[in-house]
């Protein structure tokens, strides 16, 4: 089902995990950028998924835009347009994923790499992995509105201004990762945690992931208010009803997804 050239995706117990396998840094070429749009948006529609683990092989998780592939394909009028178009939806195919993304972060994740670990839903990384934008010292922009997400005003500013690179350790105590573990514990944690989801309902899990998608520039009152909405439409179905009656008698729910 899945043939690509640098992502590497495997299924298993309802857990998708997709690592980026471009030597030698992971770089976003055009070829992996294609690639993790088409694997996001055919898991989007797949039922025997329920959770997405993004990682990446090698030392680095992204070490930001293919500068030389950028050079190569934009050559012509229009060209730059078609590389911005193409790469801002990967990031959105990371976000708009119905399935929860997991980001296991196993080095530096930089300018496109940030954006991915800013577009997924839950973060976590290895004690040697750092996130920062590197564009300023390149003549180029990017990921600054992804990591407005997980950073402060002044924060970001410094990352963006001085190529300053945040350090797992900081980003633990700053709450922008849930865990700072050792390299050889970081696939571990992140399938505990991927399974902790899959464990859910999904139909929960991808209304709660849309409704969180939605409300996150809504005003309090209209965020509630979908929130709500989102809340009935649950319970409708016959999977809360059957975590209502799996509740009241003390037993395992059985999910079935509808």
């Amino acid at each position: 089902m899945f043939e690509f050239k640098e992502l590497e995706v495997s299924i298993e117990d309802h857990i998708a995990v997709l690592t980026m396998n471009s030597p030698p840094v992971n770089a976003l070429t055009r070829v992996l950028n294609d690639e993790l749009t088409n694997a996001l948006d055919q898991i989007s529609e797949m039922d025997n998924v329920r959770v997405v683990i993004l990682t990446a092989k090698g030392k680095v998780f992204c070490a930001g835009a293919d500068l030389k592939g950028r050079a190569e394909n934009i050559k012509s009028p229009g060209d730059l347009v078609a590389h911005s178009r193409r790469t801002r939806e990967c990031f959105h195919a990371i976000r708009e994923c119905v399935k929860p993304v997991v980001v296991a972060i196993n080095g530096a994740a930089l300018g496109s790499g940030m954006a991915m670990i800013a577009s997924s839903d839950i973060l976590l990384a290895s004690e040697n992995a750092t996130v920062g934008l590197p564009e300023v010292d390149v003549g180029l922009l990017g990921g600054c509105k992804h990591a407005e997400r997980l950073f402060s005003h002044s924060k970001l500013r410094r990352i963006a201004l001085t190529g300053y690179r945040v350090d797992a350790k900081e980003l633990l105590r700053l709450g922008v990762i849930e865990y700072c573990v050792p390299q050889d514990e970081l696939m571990s944690k992140a399938f505990e945690l991927a399974r902790s989801i899959a464990e859910k309902s999904p139909v929960s899990t991808k209304m709660i992931k849309h409704t969180l998608n939605v409300i996150e520039d809504l005003s309090l009152r209209d965020g509630y208010r979908y929130e709500q909405d989102m809340t009935s439409q649950i319970s409708k179905t016959h999977d809360a009803k059957e975590a209502q009656n799996a509740f009241k008698e003390k037993r395992k729910a059985n999910f079935l997804g509808y």
